[in-house]
């Protein structure tokens, strides 16, 4: 039997490798806390998470697929945690049943006999959750799930393996058949029905001749107990062997189903955590490359939402048939976060799961990529420059065409002239490439560079800033602007410390914490 729940013809691979720029997507988008929330403190459900998340899809249907599978579990939550309550307990029964570890052919097969009598007992509460609850989901997945319980663990079949493993017990002892060979050495061992073995009553009486001869070992005939130990190993070790393929077979199938529904388990586990802070979750609509398409209403960076106790605001974008977005405005104004909303959200949409937006449309890319900016090296073996142009030369060797390509303050190590350049030349060849690519920078060189040169195929955002200078954390549509705000802290350092002076009612205010602190002359360096 197969689960079938994640893909809908093949097992999903728990032991493949995880992308190699797994960290740096796990550290830049900061998903931590999205994790953390699917598994609240499994060590297994966080493992099974972070290995879906990370390996996206890149078909559409195949996403669908998924992500219907997962409105079915929304909607039936109760039902599915009792599914992956049983695969998790019939594992548990596995560890706590003696192993057949043993090379004897007998103790293998006792050691699957009691195996599989643990494994027909959650099947058959398996099989009564498909009985019971069967008709309540509608998903491709899970329906197929359910008809295959139903089909293959019918009543013929556990009334035909409750016998098997009845005979299995030898409680009227084994019978085999074997052949003399030319040297009289047994060959040909099979193992007979033991009901074949059983004397009649009247030959148990003595009334008719008798069809078979007994003898009985001397209690201490240490090499007649070995011989006959051998005889019945040889006799069972077929059906030792098949025994154990049985059990394994059983166990390797609560052990998938166990991890892909633990993947959805998760996902409810999240789901409710959102919910419960009144967040809107939605399904996203995955479009071929084909389409280039990324829109979104009310988009939410869903790591900042799960740790955030007040609300989340949320942005607006069209960027259907760009293939490059540029980020600018003040510090502190939410293109950061803007940026790993974005990630977060194509990375959910391409393992099937929902997001923190109100309605999400997008491409399936071939691969996400992040360059973000980094702490300077603490041992000083290299420069921050040096650092981002290795991370972007190992990027350069991973990236396909059709991904998407992350950027968040690159290349601003060194001066802007030099930076913008560096910029530009990378950029350049990534579109080249036929990858899509947000920026966020502060560089105007770099920035006003596209606005001039690539206009029809890029899409400039800038962070809103209030007439008092306070960041509202929207971007709007605004095409990159050759200041760093700097006027504010002058006007907070000059105007406002002058007693003479009225503050001006349009100040654009500090553009970061630290120039908060300045402003307020709370730092005294």
């Amino acid at each position: 039997m197969k689960a079938f729940l994640l893909h809908k013809d093949r097992d999903f691979d728990f032991g493949a490798e995880l992308p190699p720029n797994h960290k740096d997507l796990i550290q830049d988008l900061e998903m931590g806390s999205v994790l953390e929330s699917m598994a609240l403190g499994d060590r297994f459900l966080f493992e099974v998470s972070t290995k879906v998340v990370l390996a996206s899809l890149r078909d559409s249907d195949a996403i669908l697929y998924r992500q219907r599978v997962l409105v079915d579990c929304i909607a039936e939550p109760e039902v599915v945690r009792d599914m992956y309550a049983i695969a998790v307990a019939a594992l548990e029964d596995k560890r706590g049943i003696w192993a057949y570890s043993s090379q004897i052919p007998s103790s293998i097969l006792s050691g699957a006999v009691n195996q599989l009598e643990a494994a027909v007992v959650r099947l058959k509460q398996l099989r009564k959750i498909a009985d019971d609850h069967a008709e309540r989901f509608h998903s491709a997945g899970l329906t197929t799930l359910f008809r295959t319980l139903q089909h293959e663990l019918d009543d013929e079949y556990f009334r035909t393996i409750s016998f098997h493993l009845k005979q299995l017990r030898f409680r009227d002892g084994q019978l085999i058949s074997a052949q003399l060979d030319r040297d009289n050495s047994g060959i040909d061992f099979v193992l007979r029905s033991s009901d074949r073995g059983r004397r009649g009553w009247k030959e148990r009486l003595g009334m008719v001749p008798r069809s078979s001869y007994t003898f009985n070992i001397a209690p201490r005939d240490e090499a007649g107990a070995n011989a006959l130990s051998d005889l019945t190993s040889r006799g069972v070790n077929l059906v030792a062997n098949a025994a154990a393929q049985s059990a394994d077979h059983i166990w390797s199938y609560f052990t998938m189903l166990r991890g892909e529904l633990g993947f959805y388990v998760s996902c409810l586990n999240l789901w409710d955590r959102l919910v419960a802070k009144g967040e809107p979750v939605s399904y996203p609509e995955p479009r071929s490359w084909a389409e280039r398409v990324i829109s979104f209403t009310g988009l939410r960076d869903m790591s900042l939402v799960l740790r955030a106790e007040a609300p989340v605001i949320g942005n607006d974008v069209g960027a259907d048939g760009k293939s490059l977005v540029i980020i600018t405005g003040a510090n502190s104004g939410g293109k950061s976060t803007f940026l790993r909303s974005v990630g977060l959200a194509q990375l959910m949409m391409q393992c099937g799961m929902f997001v923190t937006a109100d309605t999400y449309r997008a491409s399936v890319f071939e691969g996400v990529f992040t360059h973000f900016i980094r702490e300077e090296d603490a041992t000083m073996t290299s420069g921050r420059l040096d650092e981002e142009l290795s991370r972007m030369s190992t990027i350069a060797d991973e990236i396909r065409p059709n991904s998407l390509m992350l950027f968040n303050e690159s290349f601003a190590a060194t001066n802007e002239r030099e930076g913008s350049e560096i910029g530009r030349q990378v950029v350049s060849a990534l579109l080249d490439a036929e990858i899509t690519v947000f920026f966020v920078t502060h560089q105007f060189d770099f920035a006003d560079g596209f606005h001039r040169q690539r206009a029809d195929s890029t899409l400039f955002l800038r962070a809103e800033r209030r007439s008092e200078g306070q960041a509202n954390y929207k971007l709007v549509v605004a095409e990159p602007l050759p200041t760093s705000f700097g006027e504010d802290i002058y006007y907070q350092l000059g105007g406002w410390l002058d007693s003479d002076s009225d503050r001006p009612a349009a100040l654009s205010g500090a553009t970061s914490a630290s120039e908060q602190r300045v402003a307020h002359g709370l730092d005294a360096r």
